[in-house]
C-alpha cells in the first residue's frame, strides 16, 4: 500500500520526483548503451571504434556533470575505455 501525500505542495513533489526519477533513468540508460556499443564495437573489430570511443566519454562526462555517478566511477570508466581501445 503506498501512502498517497495529502498537501497540495507534497503531491507537487510527488509529481517533480517522478519526472525527475525518469530523467535520471533516461540518462543513465544512454550512457550504458554508448559503453555497450563501443564495448560491442572493440569486440567486433568495426571501423568506427574512434568515434564511438569519443561518444561513450562524453556520455560518461554528462552522466557525471549530472550527478548520476561519482567522479571515480566516471575516471575509472573513462580509463578502462582507453585501455580497451588501446589494445
Amino acid at each position: 500500500m503506498k501512502i498517497m501525500p495529502v498537501t497540495k505542495s507534497a503531491i507537487a513533489r510527488v509529481k517533480t520526483n517522478e519526472i525527475a526519477e525518469s530523467r535520471r533513468t533516461a540518462q543513465l540508460s544512454a550512457e550504458r548503451t554508448a559503453v555497450k556499443k563501443f564495448e560491442k564495437a572493440v569486440t567486433a573489430g568495426a571501423d568506427n571504434v574512434e568515434d564511438l570511443y569519443r561518444s561513450a566519454s562524453a556520455a560518461i562526462d554528462h552522466a557525471y556533470s549530472k550527478g548520476l555517478i561519482k567522479k571515480n566511477k566516471a575516471s575509472r570508466d573513462k580509463s578502462r575505455l582507453a585501455a580497451r581501445l588501446a589494445k
